[in-house]
């Protein structure tokens, strides 16, 4: 038997009879980048007839199934070497390594000599045409010339998916690219160990969010944030392997959309699809007066269709409109005979019409499957929100008064289809949130804080562009990305940072007219950056970017708050009061101090408190405490800010500490809501007879008490009336400090009980 192998020489060994006859041809010892594939070489391995004495009968063996086994271990081999070799390519270098803000990194090097080729000039032709085009601080910052050179490349094409992703080298690049974001520096010279492999590093979610929405079809600004929380998962970045498993499954779902044959569908000529779920093992069922029909469901970027499946075969397709206005999709359960035992379907329903469509995503493996359809449906339906509320109207002339601008539906439906084309590769890599809606745009600025105009800046890339005639009906002068500081007016148009225009007339969304959006638009210049296109600008952020990162920001904070309020719904009697103990811990110190205040605990205290007191009184300044306390507050609360801001407070401050409670058995249980119980009995009597006291004096169930009462009512109305208000508050608060003082305790304690046996007579009649 004879051996060809192109990859690597096998070392002899006295454990295999046959290893002497491997032969080794130098002719492919050289591995790497090969510019032939392995199609080309097709039954590398040669099986010769040979006897090897009376051990071995190749006659036995079947030569065709050992040469296919080899052929593909040999295939899964090649491939392997080269997706750790391929990031080890590295072109000449020009650039110098040393730069006056430190020695650029390894990866810096790579991904800007690189892609310097790859947009035909090199590496230190890019850098001079860099520091033409960027301020001069910017000079000497290797990031943005990262970024230059990485965004020069990308700009050049507008696909929906870049077509380089297909290269295994142009993925692997990326990565280095996203490495050498993050650190353009390194502390010394690279190092072999450095050079050897890129297979250890993590991209950081930074590095993520800034380059991977560059690359057609990867991500978009909106959700990229969430997508690299599922890619990295419980890690603290995005591994190699994990990225180039991303970009394969990815690919892998486009691929699978271009496979289906639209010929067998011809009701969706004019329709995208998107999805089918068909499959005997995880089936589709359709729920119709309490009956499950199983059949095949098709989701196109209009519609959806299912093609029930009875005893006679397949029925004719039934198709649900996703365009219509008043549309809702919501999770629900469903069951025979009306039950609700299953939590795994959802239900799509309109404002309009009384039936709904309920379709159950049977999945023994949890209710993944019916979420992530969920999120699928929504954004469609999301979509064409979208297209009514910020797009222009069908028909509209205006439409050719702006290039391009015909192509914006088309524009944001392929944004919503990369979307879902994303969320189908996490669900292949099993890397999902709990709430896959968050991983498509239009479904995640629905609900999103400030997400309106994340949806306006959107609006203004899908549909901006340059005018190509001067019959506009409104304004002329636009707001947006400004090249001077115009007065802004709501009458103009927006524009992008390009130059690309959006009319005034297309802004019929209520949305344009909050207070967000107009600051939004109002700062919107771009200050230093160097713009290839709207999507694309280096050394500063797009219009949707900074939208976007707004509105993550304000995501965060609400979520934050949310967790506090499900911190704070406690179970248990026991837990819930310790709670309330903490939160009123502020309260509670401050009703202790002032006690020790009036029960002159402190003499030099008290003294000082009602010499402060009186001072304000009789200086006329109770107008300015209520001002002056509000600023006090204001002050505190913005030194906390940016004491916090500083990490001077500690990690801790501000966190409410639950102490957990002692295990209980089922008798403590009983015994604790017996006595809770008991206790809000006494209460709620308690509480009944102040109020039937209260009824009695009011409606004279005891003349001479209802008379008391009235006199001093009227005694202490005469009072206010004749008496300054500082005079009667100046006498209440002698009052309050002199009760415990030896030479008032003996009378207070004696009017304290006159008032209680007046109490106390108010209900004998009843």
């Amino acid at each position: 038997m004879v051996l060809n192998s192109p990859m690597t020489q096998l070392k002899e060994s006295s454990a295999a009879p046959f290893a002497s006859l491997f032969h080794h041809n130098r002719d492919f010892c050289k591995f790497g980048y090969s510019a032939r594939s392995f199609s080309e070489h097709n039954h590398r391995f040669k099986l010769v007839g040979q006897s090897l004495g009376d051990k071995w009968k190749l006659s036995d063996i079947n030569a065709n199934a050992v040469q296919e086994r080899l052929n593909s271990w040999l295939l899964k081999t090649q491939n392997f070497l080269n997706e750790v070799t391929s990031p080890l390519v590295k072109p000449e270098q020009t650039i110098h390594s040393r730069t006056p803000n430190g020695i650029l990194s390894f990866a810096a090097i790579v991904s800007i000599e690189q892609f310097s080729r790859m947009n035909g000039l090199t590496g230190l032709k890019m850098q001079k045409i860099f520091k033409a085009l960027v301020p001069e601080s910017l000079h000497n910052d290797a990031r943005y010339l990262v970024e230059y050179c990485c965004f020069r490349f990308l700009s050049r094409d507008s696909s929906d998916i870049h077509p380089s992703l297909k290269e295994p080298a142009f993925q692997r690049l990326i990565f280095i690219t996203m490495l050498a974001w993050e650190n353009p520096y390194h502390k010394e010279l690279a190092s072999a160990s450095e050079k050897a492999s890129f297979q250890g590093k993590l991209v950081s979610i930074s590095a993520f969010v800034r380059i991977a929405p560059a690359v057609s079809g990867v991500a978009d600004w909106s959700t990229v944030h969430n997508l690299f929380k599922a890619l990295a998962a419980d890690e603290e970045g995005i591994s190699l392997n994990v990225w180039l498993t991303y970009i394969s499954e990815l690919l892998k779902v486009h691929e699978g959309r271009r496979s289906y044959q639209i010929q067998e569908f011809p009701q969706f000529f004019e329709e995208r699809i998107l999805c089918i779920a068909s499959s005997s093992k995880r089936p589709v069922l359709k729920w119709e007066n309490n009956m499950a029909w199983p059949g095949k469901l098709t989701l196109t970027d209009r519609a959806i269709y299912f093609e029930a499946i009875g005893l006679l075969g397949q029925r004719d397709a039934i198709r649900l409109d996703l365009t219509r206005h008043g549309l809702r999709v919501e999770k629900a359960k469903v069951g025979p005979l009306g039950s609700v035992l299953f939590d795994s379907a959802v239900s799509i329903s309109s404002s309009t019409e009384s039936k709904s469509w309920v379709l159950e995503f049977v999945d023994l493996g949890g209710d993944m499957r019916r979420d992530v359809w969920l999120a699928f449906i929504s954004e469609v339906i999301a979509l064409h929100k979208f297209i009514r509320e910020y797009g222009p109207e069908d028909g509209d002339e205006s439409l050719f008064h702006v290039y391009g601008a015909h192509k914006g539906k088309e524009r944001a439906t392929t944004s919503a289809v990369n979307s879902i084309a994303r969320l189908q590769a996490l669900q292949f890599m099993r890397k999902l949130f709990d709430d896959p809606s968050k991983l498509v745009q239009f479904s995640y600025l629905e609900y999103a804080p400030y997400g309106h105009v994340v949806c306006q800046t959107l609006a203004v890339k899908y549909w901006g562009g340059p005018l190509v005639t001067k019959s506009i009906q409104t304004g002329n002068q636009p707001i947006g990305a400004r090249p001077s500081d115009e007065v802004f007016e709501s009458i103009n148009h927006v524009f992008d940072i390009d130059g690309s225009v959006y009319l005034r007339k297309w802004m019929r969304s209520s949305t344009w007219a909050s207070s967000a959006s107009t600051t939004f638009w109002k700062n919107s210049s771009i200050r230093q950056g160097v713009v290839l296109s709207k999507n694309l600008v280096v050394a500063d952020l797009t219009l949707v970017e900074r939208a976007a990162e707004t509105c993550k920001q304000k995501y965060y904070v609400v979520e934050n708050t949310q967790a506090t309020i499900d911190a704070a719904m406690l179970k248990g009697i026991t837990s819930n009061i310790d709670l309330f103990k903490e939160l009123m811990l502020p309260l509670t110190i401050t009703v202790k101090n002032f006690e020790k205040l009036w029960r002159w605990e402190e003499p030099h205290l008290t003294v000082s408190f009602l010499v402060f007191a009186y001072t304000i009184i009789f200086r006329n300044l109770l107008s300015y405490i209520f001002p002056i306390a509000l600023m006090i507050m204001a002050a505190g609360m913005l030194t906390l800010k940016g004491l916090k801001e500083q990490g001077r407070l500690g990690r801790s401050f501000g966190k409410v500490t639950i102490r957990d409670q002692p295990p209980s058995n089922t008798i403590q249980k009983i015994m604790a809501l017996k006595d809770a119980m008991r206790d809000a009995e006494n209460y709620l009597q308690n509480l009944n007879v102040t109020l039937l006291k209260i009824r009695t004096v009011l409606l004279s169930g005891q003349p001479q008490i209802t008379t008391e009462v009235a006199l001093v009512l009227l005694s202490s109305a005469t009072i206010l009336l004749v008496v300054p208000f500082k005079y009667i508050l100046a006498f209440l608060l002698f009052d309050l400090f002199t009760r415990e003082l030896e030479f008032r305790r003996e009378m207070v304690k004696k009017f304290i009980s006159s008032l209680r046996e007046r109490w106390t007579l108010c209900l004998q009649p009843l």
